[in-house]
């Protein structure tokens, strides 16, 4: 039976704030990776991930939707970065994208985000997660080349998701492969119900205990086993933040001149940047709402307000633009959130941990955050998601597993262009095999119009009259259909003509109640 949600603050806080401090740990890394991915100060990545989590959080009415910077939006802000050779103009760009996006949601553009099939809404969460477990056994190992959070196929260094893989195999580094065993163990073993009917383990989550004791076994490699230890190229680094002597030289002020002088250079980059985070989040958002288990439905136009006020202070203050972003949304349900305090939690930690204990964080070997990240992955693309599809028939189970490999090999908006295109194939398909039906008993025909007839049905209503044989009775019935092409109307017409040659006797069944004109009978007296 499924749990009811409870409406009391203090109820849903005991499950809000562990999955906040989980958030949180996910969500350091790839806001540091994608900084640095974008050619970007790391702090810019912090911040967005604090304005995502808590700007955007206390706005949005998504109570599992995490937003922050998006590894999907990296090769844009790089681009943008070297074109406009400025990073404050940059920034400018970023806030005007936050204007745009809130007009879009006045304009109600939200409403693409229906027109997502589920099928590939689920094969896009199987593949975050495939990609996730890919991409972070590497780090796991401890080759860390790749940033934390990169999606793509295709890499900033030229290698591929692959690739990567096969070369992190002779790159081993013994220490974090002990700490990833080790902390991927104790996430197994914290789950079970034998440690989860313990209230203390309830209340401190998994992911906090294998960061705090792959710190101390680090420590304890450092002075007894120096071979084993994680040097600091396979730690967290913060070295902007480290070294910082006032927090206000850690911000970056947008530059709003060039508006005046390279207007249409700049409205074009807002503008690439406001569409893609409003398709990424409507996406992210869509595939929320799907896996909540209490089933809440997120208005998508007061979510593209949210995120366009997100964009709009992360501008201002100097961080990367903010989507919506699946991974610390699954993060977030996995570790068993209820309500946005989770999100907005995990923004206040995010900040004040970089800020205040900078130095602690970069003791955190990228091992044991590796390690976190490839349980979310595993529960996003378990076995048991791919047998549910498949018993759900052909047309889910292609366009789910289509949907997997576009993304896998490209990226999450052409992955999931693709899966649409497969989906629509079949819809397609499945009304052009349906719409036109021909039935017998023995000289006695039947053909029926279904449902509404177009063009792309003249091939099968040609076939249709090629099977009847000669001196056959053909009764048409296209009671049921509202919409019939011309092109059809003329067939069928051709058909009655041609019928007497054949000695086919024809009749077109017409009713009071047929929804298309040509099958009334008040159309005989025209």
């Amino acid at each position: 039976m499924e749990e009811k949600l409870s409406s009391r603050f203090s109820d849903n806080l005991i499950y809000d704030l562990p999955a906040s401090v989980v958030v949180f740990l996910v969500a350091l890394p790839l806001c540091m990776g994608i900084a640095l991915a974008s050619g970007a100060p790391i702090f810019s990545g912090i911040l967005a991930g604090a304005v995502g989590a808590i700007v955007v959080g206390a706005i949005s009415r998504s109570s599992l939707s995490v937003s922050g910077p998006a590894a999907g939006l990296t090769s844009i802000v790089i681009l943008a970065i070297h074109d406009l050779n400025s990073f404050p103009v940059f920034l400018s760009c970023v806030a005007m994208a936050g204007v745009i996006q809130i007009a879009l949601g006045y304009m109600r553009a939200g409403l693409i985000g229906h027109f997502v099939p589920v099928a590939v809404i689920k094969g896009m969460l199987a593949a975050i997660g495939l990609i996730l477990i890919l991409k972070q056994i590497p780090h796991a190992v401890g080759y860390d080349v790749d940033f934390e959070g990169d999606e793509s196929f295709y890499q900033p260094d030229g290698e591929n998701t692959f690739s990567d893989l096969l070369y992190s195999f002779n790159y081993f580094t013994g220490g974090a492969i002990v700490i990833s065993a080790i902390s991927l163990l104790l996430l197994i073993l914290w789950e079970r119900p034998i440690i989860q009917s313990n209230k203390f383990a309830k209340l401190i989550p998994g992911p906090l205990v294998i960061v705090l004791l792959s710190i101390g076994i680090n420590l304890f490699f450092a002075r007894y086993i120096p071979s084993l230890e994680v040097k600091s190229s396979h730690l967290v680094s913060f070295p902007e933040v480290a070294n910082r002597e006032n927090i206000v030289d850690l911000l970056t002020f947008p530059d709003f001149s060039p508006w005046f002088t390279n207007t249409w250079n700049v409205f074009k980059i807002a503008g690439t940047i406001a569409l893609v985070a409003s398709l990424e989040t409507l996406l992210s958002i869509e595939a929320a709402d799907k896996i909540d288990p209490y089933h809440r439905i997120t208005p998508l136009n007061h979510e593209l307000k949210a995120q366009g006020v997100g964009n709009l202070v992360s501008g201002l203050i100097g961080g990367l633009p903010v989507t919506s972003v699946i991974v610390r949304t699954s993060a977030n349900l996995a570790a068993g959130a209820r309500t946005k305090i989770s999100t907005i939690a995990h923004g206040v930690l995010l900040l004040a941990a970089v800020l205040l204990i900078p130095h602690f964080l970069e003791m955190i070997p990228l091992a044991v955050l590796a390690a976190i990240l490839l349980m979310v992955g595993y529960k996003l693309t378990s076995i048991s998601v791919f047998k549910k599809m498949y018993l759900q028939g052909v047309t889910q189970f292609i366009p789910f597993v289509v949907t997997i490999l576009a993304i896998l090999f490209s990226n999450l908006l052409l992955g999931v262009f693709i899966g649409i295109l497969v989906s629509v194939a079949f819809l397609v398909s499945r009304n052009y095999n349906s719409a036109v039906m021909l039935v017998s008993t023995e000289n006695n025909f039947l053909l029926k119009f279904t449902k509404d007839v177009s063009f792309l049905n003249k091939s099968t209503l040609r076939s249709a009259f090629e099977r009847i044989p000669s001196g056959a009775h053909v009764m048409v019935d296209g009671s049921n259909a509202q919409h019939i092409d011309q092109d059809i109307i003329s067939m069928l017409e051709d058909f009655l003509l041609s019928a007497r040659a054949r000695n086919i006797t024809v009749e077109v069944k017409k009713s009071n109640k047929a929804l298309h004109a040509y099958f009334r009978f008040e159309e005989q007296s025209n």
